[in-house]
């Protein structure tokens, strides 16, 4: 599509203000950055599965697929089709809708691509190739490995006829790209229905795929392309090549006006039957509706309404576990989870703890932040959750010193949104034995040390708190000791159990206790952090290598909880020291440009990446600790948050269209980088956002206009 200008837009609820979010933006789909590739599109189904790639339809990432399937353990999710070869064949010749790797397909100019939008979130293309209009929708049903790609033809006259060539290699979605696919798989025609089996792999359900909305044929014609080169991975270092497998060629001729859909699931045929591609259409939309409904009023603007829609990418049912289903069932209760990332994230303590009130509290959905919670606490070991649970088990990972402290923060967000006393009370047991096995010691060297009361953790080769970089055994911020942010939520987490061993358990000892450490940990903390050299607070003390004066974002959270561990008298010198030294349009540096590790780019192979990670990088997500603690001291200049806000909503058209990326690099152009649709970066904007706009008044006028 050399030259084209495609008009990028977002179809939304509700009309923005004129200096808000985008509505209308012209991409040139010919533009590349060096490393991230064309603008992407994500679709989810509500289990960890997905289908994504780029606008213009050219694969770049291992992850790019029309059906990524979240699987039972000890699958995870699974590749299942990789990508379509799509043809319209006329009068006047041939043309492809998508940029494509078959060489087979090379003779055939491009359709022109006149417009890319969001309905809903819903990616639409539109066509134009010898007077066709043509239209593409990709949609999956929530709750199932299935996904439909709607074409329908608005206009011309003549005869046309739609050519679909799926391209297939079963694999791990994470897996090598690399290795010979011949003789694997086998297909099996049903009455116009059709199944691709792995013969290798015989525990792996069978892709199935039908047309409906036409009379069509299919044509077996196996063929295979050598070494499909993956550009950005190839970039990042990784795996980058591979070979794709297709069995054949869906024909189907399209009339004016009407539709034509590919389903393709790893369902079984009565549940792919039970919904034709115009209700599993139209019942996501309707969905998608309810969800902006229901969400915060400050949130009912056209970016508002592109951020809840967003949110709904990452709250998810764990289908990998069917143990946690098994087990929420048993008591009544449903089982939730939050993806921290796409594409190559699965569930994460620290990031579902800190998501959940941007992700389900703030859209209206304040149920389900219940469920999390109650999901997370069954995992609960030694006195902490699961840092992460890798793709395809069972069983998480606890290398983690504050995922477990979030957790207390959580719980206080989703009782105040809830009144719902009775988890609380369930909870309290297990909270009050996390603030034991922390007082004790618990694993990877958390504990309270008994001569100033003040959290300490770190254990050899393990990268603990968020800043969590780790290159083959070199910890790159180890930050092993005393961690500002750890003691900051140390401190918060013990604030709450004296309120909830007062207003819970009518125990007035256990208050006092909770209220003793608290008050111990607040004066040390004063004592021992503050810098005075340069007005804020050490990012770690009694460190490997001693005292760390570097100025990171770390210290905003000793401002932004609800109990700031921090002297009020010293809260407006920390905020002023992040404004000036971190923050950017699109959220807070990790580190002080004037900093000898800083590091401006977050570029290269794993190893380059992961030295940058936490060095310079910006984090969006940390734009909400940077609010509450701006709130507090500043209550009267709230606008000043806006243009951070706004750079944010102009985001959402770039990178991943329609949400926000994990991190940017730290200097102008500010390139997004990381996972392409983060679930901390979405929520932190959606928490921010709704809070700006309640105070301008902004949301519900709007909404009904």
């Amino acid at each position: 599509m050399p030259g084209t200008a495609t008009t990028l837009r977002w179809v939304g609820i509700g009309a923005p203000p004129p200096a808000e979010g985008i509505q209308s933006t012209t991409v040139n789909p010919d533009v590349r950055t060096a490393t991230e590739g064309a603008p992407e599109w994500l679709v989810t189904n509500g289990l960890g599965g997905y289908a994504c790639g780029t606008m213009t339809g050219l694969v770049t990432r291992r992850f790019h697929g029309y059906l990524v399937a979240a699987l039972p353990a000890p699958r995870g999710r699974t590749m299942m089709l990789n990508n379509l070869r799509e043809l319209v064949v006329g009068e006047h010749g041939a043309a492809r809708l998508s940029e494509q790797p078959d060489p087979d397909a090379t003779h055939a100019p491009l359709a022109t691509l006149r417009e890319f939008r969001l309905e809903l979130g819903i990616p639409v293309w539109t066509y134009e190739h010898a007077g066709h209009v043509i239209e593409k929708r990709i949609v999956m049903p929530h709750r199932q490995n299935t996904v439909y790609v709607i074409y329908t033809r608005l206009n011309g006259s003549g005869h046309l006829e739609l050519q679909l060539d799926p391209w297939l290699h079963f694999r791990p979605h994470e897996g090598t790209l690399a290795g010979p696919i011949e003789g694997e798989y086998a297909l099996r025609a049903l009455g116009g229905r059709y199944e691709v089996e792995d013969l290798v792999d015989v525990g792996l359900p069978p892709l199935r795929m039908k047309i409906v909305g036409a009379t069509s044929r299919f044509e077996i014609e196996e063929r295979r392309i050598r070494n499909v080169r993956y550009l950005v991975e190839q970039s990042r270092g990784y795996d980058a090549s591979g070979d794709l497998y297709s069995p054949g060629r869906f024909r189907a001729a399209i009339a004016p006006g009407a539709s034509v859909a590919l389903v393709a699931s790893v369902e079984d045929w009565r549940t792919i039957g039970a919904l034709t591609p115009e209700l599993a259409l139209g019942a996501e939309r309707a969905r998608r509706e309810r969800l902006v409904a229901i969400a915060h009023p400050g949130l009912h603007t056209s970016t508002g309404s592109e951020l809840v829609v967003a949110a709904d990418q990452f709250i998810i049912h764990p289908a990998g576990r069917l143990e946690d289903a098994a087990l929420a069932h048993a008591f009544g209760d449903e089982e939730r989870t939050i993806l921290a990332g796409y594409h190559w994230f699965t569930d994460w303590g620290r990031d579902t703890m800190i998501s959940l009130e941007g992700l389900t509290i703030t859209t209206g959905r304040v149920p389900e932040a219940g469920y999390i919670l109650r999901t997370f606490a069954k995992y609960a070991k030694d006195g902490l959750i699961p840092n992460m649970f890798p793709e395809g088990k069972g069983e998480g990972l606890y290398h983690t010193a504050d995922a477990t402290l979030w957790f207390f923060h959580a719980t206080r967000r989703y009782v105040d949104a809830s009144g719902d006393r009775d988890t609380l009370r369930r909870l309290l047991p297990l909270l009050a034995s996390i603030v034991d096995r922390h007082v004790e010691g618990t694993r990877f060297g958390i504990h309270v040390d008994p001569k100033d009361g003040l959290l300490a953790q770190g254990a050899a080769g393990y990268q603990l708190t968020w800043m969590d970089a780790k290159v083959g055994d070199l910890v790159v911020t180890p930050r092993r000791g005393k961690a500002v942010e750890i003691n900051a939520l140390w401190y918060n987490a013990l604030c709450l159990m004296a309120e909830w061993a007062r207003s819970e358990l009518r125990d007035e000892d256990a208050a006092q206790r909770y209220r003793g450490l608290a008050d111990r940990a607040r004066e040390s903390f004063n004592a021992r952090f503050w810098n005075e050299r340069l007005g804020c607070l050490f990012d770690v003390i009694d460190g490997e290598d001693g005292t760390d004066d570097a100025i990171r974002p770390n210290q905003i959270f000793s401002i932004s909880l609800p109990h700031a561990v921090l002297d009020p008298s010293r809260w407006e010198q920390v905020v002023d020291v992040v404004r000036t030294q971190l923050l950017t349009p699109y959220g807070l540096r990790s580190l002080a440009p004037s900093h000898p590790d800083y590091q401006p780019q977050y570029f290269g192979d794993l190893r380059a990446r992961d030295l940058a990670y936490h060095q310079g990088t910006i984090w969006p997500w940390l734009i909400g600790p940077y609010f509450d603690a701006w709130s507090k001291v500043h209550p009267d200049r709230i606008e000043e948050i806006r243009p951070t806000a706004i750079s944010l909503g102009q985001h959402l058209a770039t990178a991943c269209i329609g949400s926000i990326s994990e991190i940017f690099d730290a200097e102008p152009p500010y390139t997004p980088r990381g996972c392409c649709a983060q679930a901390w970066s979405v929520a932190e904007a959606i928490r921010v956002l709704a809070a700006v706009n309640e105070r301008r008044g902004v949301g519900t006028v709007a909404a009904a206009e």
